[in-house]
C-alpha cells in the first residue's frame, strides 16, 4: 500500500494529506508512463531465497523461467489495492496456469507479520504460491526494475526467466493479458 510505505516512511499526524499526496503522485505515474511504466530488458531471475508462509525456505527460481510468463506481485495485507488487486491475479492465474502464465505472490510483510499475511491469503482464497520478504530495500530490489516505491508492485517476467516489466498499482488480468500479447507478437 503506497500510503502505508509513504506513511512508514514519512510520519505525518495527517492522514489525509498524506493520501492526496500519495493518490496525486501515483495517478500522475500513471497518466505519465502509462501501464507498465518500466519496461526492463536482460535483467535475469532474481538471486533470492525467501520463506513462504509456512517458514520453508523457498528460491524465487523456483517458480521463474520454467517456459511460462511468471508475474511476480509484491503486496502488504493492510494494503486497499492489493486487497482489490489480488482477486484479478487470481482470476490470471486460475485461467493461465495451465497454459501460458502463473502468479507468485511476494508479502513485504516481514516476518514479524507472517500471521497477517496468512490471513490475507486464507481471507482472498488465494490459491497461487506465496513467499514473504522481509521489508528492506536490499532484498526487494533484488527483484529488478529500480528502487521498490511501494504496494502492489508487479514484475512480469518471460518465459526464459527475463525480466519484462514493472508496475507499481493497479493492474488487471485483461492488461496483463494485452501486454504479454503484445510482447509476444514482437518477438516475432
Amino acid at each position: 500500500m503506497l500510503y502505508g510505505l509513504f506513511a512508514t516512511l514519512y510520519p505525518t499526524s495527517n492522514r489525509q494529506l498524506t493520501e492526496i499526496i500519495v493518490k496525486k503522485v501515483f495517478i500522475s505515474s500513471v497518466l505519465v508512463l502509462g501501464l507498465f511504466a518500466t519496461v526492463v530488458t536482460d535483467a535475469a531471475v532474481p538471486d533470492l531465497v525467501l520463506n513462504d508462509l509456512n517458514g520453508k525456505p523457498r528460491s524465487v527460481s523456483e517458480f521463474i523461467g520454467k517456459g511460462k510468463w511468471t508475474v511476480v506481485m509484491l503486496w502488504a495485507h493492510n494494503c486497499p489495492i492489493c486487497n482489490q488487486e489480488v482477486d484479478q491475479m487470481s482470476f490470471f492465474h486460475d485461467d493461465h496456469k495451465d497454459k501460458d502464465a502463473t502468479v507468485l505472490g511476494v508479502s513485504v510483510d516481514g516476518s514479524a507479520q507472517v500471521d497477517k499475511a496468512r490471513r490475507f491469503v486464507e481471507n482472498h482464497a488465494i490459491e497461487f504460491p506465496n513467499l514473504i520478504v522481509e521489508p528492506r530495500q536490499q532484498q526487494i530490489g533484488k527483484f529488478g526494475g529500480g528502487q521498490f516505491i511501494g504496494t502492489p508492485t508487479f514484475y512480469v517476467f518471460s518465459p526464459d526467466g527475463e525480466l519484462a516489466a514493472k508496475q507499481v498499482g493497479p493492474v488487471t488480468q485483461e492488461d496483463l493479458e494485452a501486454f504479454m500479447a503484445r510482447s509476444q507478437q514482437a518477438a516475432r
